[in-house]
């Protein structure tokens, strides 16, 4: 299982959010490269970066920075999500470096767009799914959907996706713990491979979610708690290293 450093961009700075409220932001580095530069050191093999700005207009606002980081580590696989809404911003993305796109909001209103995608861009695609109590949530989780969550990740299971990020939305940016169990029946319901996103507050969590990665879990990705410390990125890679 990989330990997935975040790195959430708004207005060319990395921050975190508390539930995706954008008006509740902690600024954690006004280098967004220098940031990136410390979870490789620590031994991270791949990171999420969130234009949390682009999710919020539709289209890409921090892909400058995103190009930065990607062109300052040509070998790590990076995988970015935010204001992804059709294919010239992907092969942009692609073509700056990064190696995996995260449709969100657009793979619940419009399901065969990520077929489409999956075709032209295979092996580069991935969903994001952020649910709350289970149903779908979209628009930076402003709309919840009467979309079962695991519904969707069935949808998707003969695209070629390459993987899914499943958010819990009430546990994101709160140290409260990763949902293991709606991130099992998550992984369980398609033959995607599952990487967790929301909750994890220290080495319990890994520890939690790597004794069930056999089920399907990718990865995980952390933001918060790295950044607060509650969570050592080389620490939990080890673990997961066995």
């Amino acid at each position: 299982m990989l330990i997935i450093p975040a790195i959430d961009l708004k207005d060319g700075q990395c921050v975190r959010l508390r539930q995706g409220r954008m008006e509740d932001s902690t600024v954690f580095s006004g280098d967004p490269v220098d940031m990136a530069s410390r979870w490789v050191d620590a031994g991270a093999r791949r990171l999420h970066l969130v234009d949390l700005n682009g999710a919020f207009a539709g289209e890409p606002v921090n892909g400058d920075v995103v190009t930065a980081i990607a062109r300052a580590y040509p070998d790590l696989p990076i995988q970015i999500g935010g204001g992804i809404r059709n294919a010239e911003t992907i092969e942009a993305y692609l073509k700056a470096g990064v190696n995996y796109v995260i449709i969100g909001t657009k793979a619940v209103k419009e399901p065969e767009f990520v077929t489409e995608m999956c075709k032209q861009f295979p092996g580069h695609i991935i969903v994001g799914i952020d649910a709350k109590q289970g149903m779908v949530a979209t628009d930076g989780w402003a709309e919840v959907t009467e979309v079962k969550a695991t519904d969707l990740a069935k949808r998707f299971e003969a695209d070629g996706v390459s993987a899914i990020v499943y958010t819990d939305i009430d546990r994101d940016g709160m140290m409260q713990g990763v949902n293991v169990e709606a991130t099992v029946n998550m992984a369980r319901a398609s033959s995607i491979p599952v990487i967790a996103s929301g909750g994890i507050t220290n080495m319990d969590d890994i520890v939690a979610l790597n004794a069930v990665a056999d089920q399907g879990i990718l990865g995980a990705i952390t933001g918060r708690a790295i950044y607060e410390g509650t969570l050592d990125v080389a620490e939990a890679q080890r673990h997961c290293d066995g």
